[in-house]
């Protein structure tokens, strides 16, 4: 059984840190990897980038992350990506890796994704040229992940995970006003999953949404956003490339309590 913790919209500033360092302490006796969801800062500040990286430093488990449209706002992704690097995480954008725990290889493909809403209901590449803009950056985001599943299936892995901050379906943003929709996700995601394939889909940003959903082809996908899980993360169980259903939360999954054990 491969054990796969995640949260998202950690929303860290010298305000809380500390506050998670418990919790994240506790996941070699829950967890073979954790993964971050994007919008690990309130502003996208170096001071405050550097508070995650004191939360996530010398963890005994590997810490797979994608940036937020959080972690863009003072326009320093980069340095944002830097320090956390620094501090030992695996930053991806359109990226793929593989990270080991023991003998398991999870293989991790991830891009912050964008907006531009959901079959029947989406923004069109159509009209004024900025609108075509924020449609072609949507799309980009979208093939960037299908390519980087699409290497993943090259690569000697146990599972294959898709790692977002925007949703790639509206079944996880159900409770928030829908009129917000097409700036929570895009269908292009969960296209790219489909087409290249995944075990399991995990995404923030939807504060108010709900935490299970499934892409058209199948793929369960998960809404890790903190607010959404009430904990310092969750624990999804996935059974390894032996197992019988690859894509199923195995029975010892659980959410973690605000101290991080499983419960």
């Amino acid at each position: 059984m491969i054990r796969i913790a995640a949260v998202g919209d950690i929303h860290m500033s010298p305000d809380n840190e500390g506050s998670l360092r418990p919790a994240f302490e506790t996941l070699p006796d829950c967890a073979d990897v954790l993964l971050l969801a994007g919008d690990l800062t309130r502003h996208g500040t170096a001071e405050e980038a550097r508070v995650v990286a004191r939360e996530i430093k010398d963890l005994a488990v590997p810490v797979v992350a994608v940036l937020g449209n959080h972690d863009h706002h003072d326009d320093q992704p980069d340095l944002v990506t830097e320090i956390l690097r620094d501090a030992g995480a695996h930053v991806l954008e359109g990226e793929a890796t593989v990270v080991g725990n023991g003998d398991t290889r999870i293989g991790v493909a991830g891009t912050k994704g964008f907006g531009g809403g959901f079959v029947g209901r989406c923004a069109g590449e159509f009209g004024e040229p900025i609108m075509k803009e924020f449609v072609r950056y949507s799309r980009h985001r979208a093939d960037t992940l299908r390519t980087a599943l699409e290497e993943l299936a090259g690569r000697e892995c146990d599972v294959r995970i898709a790692l977002t901050h925007f949703s790639p379906v509206a079944d996880t943003l159900i409770g928030e006003p829908p009129e917000i929709y097409p700036f929570l996700g895009s269908y292009l995601l969960a296209e790219a999953i489909d087409t290249a394939g995944a075990d399991l889909a995990v995404h923030g940003h939807a504060h108010s949404g709900t935490e299970h959903g499934r892409t058209s082809g199948g793929v369960r996908v998960r809404n890790v956003a903190q607010p959404v899980i009430g904990g310092a993360f969750h624990v999804y169980c996935l059974p390894g490339r032996d197992g019988a259903d690859p894509a199923s939360d195995g029975p010892g999954s659980a959410a973690a309590s605000p101290a991080g054990s499983a419960a």
